[in-house]
């Protein structure tokens, strides 16, 4: 077998770069995010369905993960980002249920974001 000619064949594997799992998670909440916020522009009642509808899906996950006994994160982290999601996951029932407004979903995947960049928070 000849391996030799993969290696100059990138391409057909995707992206050169890998993604870490911090890459990944900032991927999941920058697309919920974004869904959420043309949905507000556009005011598109399934659209913002379907974005809350993503965000509790990505919150649920999160929360699911946060409680899982390999999760090595600091305590006091895990706490307030289940608090995070438990606030989130109701808001966007509230979306769901009352035609509440997403602003705060939007806001907080934001402050997540950031978080997952590395930028500090003042």
């Amino acid at each position: 077998m000849n391996f030799a000619p993969l290696k100059n064949r990138k391409s057909e594997f995707g992206s050169q770069h890998l993604r870490t799992a911090r890459d990944n998670e900032y991927l999941a909440f920058s697309r919920v995010t974004r869904q959420l916020q043309q949905a507000m522009i556009s005011n598109d009642l399934r659209a913002m369905i379907e974005g809350a509808h993503a965000n509790n899906q990505l919150w649920t996950i999160l929360a699911a993960d946060l409680t899982h006994p390999a999760n090595t994160l600091p305590e006091a982290i895990k706490a307030g980002l289940l608090s995070l999601a438990i606030f989130s996951i109701k808001q966007g029932h509230r979306v769901l249920s009352e035609n509440a407004s997403a602003e705060a979903l939007i806001d907080i995947n934001l402050k997540i974001m950031k978080g997952l960049r590395g930028e500090a928070q003042p």
